[in-house]
């Protein structure tokens, strides 16, 4: 009797399948009511009592190992289908795909640059690291002049004469020295300058400046421009210029929108004025197209710049500048779009 058993223990050792069918009887044979087991168990009581410690050693390594042959054909047939489920299966209603969120200095860059677009407008890139001329001496600010001052700029240590760019007009004079007129380009990207961060200020933010060049530009034209991009971008056609001063530009001049005071969140942002600047503009300093190589006597100009972030922060109602370099998930997952 033990060697009959012993027999089956090889046979369990040796039994495989991947077939659920020939696993399932394979577990009637030795584990169901009327299987080897409950057979040999039956005998038990009749082996001469010598031998009973020796047949019941046999019967449990024979119960053992059946039990555990079985748990892992089973194992391995569950792991086959859930591989099948996953990449066999075509029929299987696809998992649901979480899109995305643009970054709101994004959106609004996209929707400043869509504007300008319907008018005619390119746009133009440049080098956020940029050398002194094209940044400053160019633009009618040559070394020493005090309107320097005006923007505390990140120099490189190694060479003074490389910089991190104060604003995008790099861009346009490096446009203007390599297009002739009519030009007609924006200039987006991000800027740097040495300020102390706080909620309303950063050491980098981002600018939109742009620039149009032909015979016979006028302020007019520049006015009507600012018209159209305040229209479209804030749904406000009320527009006021105040004189200020610009080394590049002359005349020089603020733009404010007439915000309104319908809300409390109005008069804060207004400062009870209704008003609230929203970029800087002129018309193009006769010295600044020379310095690029146009004929100031034939063309003119005017330019105009505006910072993106504190527009977003405007539409979105954000109250700290810093929340747009954090990164923090929970605050770009408010911005869903698909442009």
């Amino acid at each position: 009797m033990i060697e009959t058993i012993k027999k089956h223990i090889a046979e369990v050792e040796s039994f495989s399948s991947a077939k659920i069918e020939e696993i399932e009887n394979f577990r009637i044979k030795y584990l169901g009511k009327k299987g080897v087991l409950n057979t040999f168990f039956a005998e038990f009581k009749n082996v001469p009592n010598d031998q009973k410690k020796e047949f019941g050693q046999v019967i449990n390594t024979l119960k053992n190992a059946a039990q555990d042959k079985i748990n892992e054909l089973k194992e391995a047939y569950e792991g086959s289908q859930e591989t099948k489920a996953s990449y066999g299966d075509l029929s299987r209603p696809g998992e649901t795909v979480q899109l995305g969120s643009r970054h709101p200095i994004s959106l609004v860059k996209n929707r400043i640059i869509d504007i300008f677009l319907r008018i005619g407008f390119n746009v133009s890139e440049g080098p956020e690291m940029e050398d002194d001329w094209h940044n400053f001496s160019a633009l009618n600010l040559p070394e020493y002049h005090p309107a320097r001052d005006m923007q505390d700029t990140f120099f490189i240590q190694t060479n003074p004469d490389v910089l991190l760019r104060t604003h995008t007009s790099s861009v346009q004079v490096r446009y203007m020295e390599n297009n002739k007129p009519p030009i007609r380009t924006i200039s987006p990207g991000r800027v740097y300058r040495n300020e102390a961060i706080s909620a309303r200020s950063h050491c980098f933010f981002h600018q939109v400046e742009g620039l149009y060049v032909d015979k016979g530009v006028s302020f007019a034209d520049l006015k009507q421009t600012l018209q159209y991009f305040t229209t479209e971008m804030f749904g406000k056609s009320k527009i006021r210029l105040r004189p200020s001063y610009f080394p590049f530009t002359e005349p020089s001049a603020e733009v404010d929108v007439y915000w309104g005071l319908e809300t409390e969140t109005d008069y804060r942002m207004t400062k009870g004025t209704g008003w609230l600047e929203i970029m800087g503009c002129g018309m193009v300093d006769p010295n600044v197209l020379k310095n690029c190589g146009i004929d100031s006597d034939i063309y003119s100009g005017f330019a105009f710049g505006m910072g993106i972030d504190r527009i977003a922060m405007l539409l979105h109602q954000i109250p700290d500048i810093r929340m747009f370099a954090e990164n923090d998930v929970r605050f770009l997952e408010q911005f869903k779009s698909v442009l």
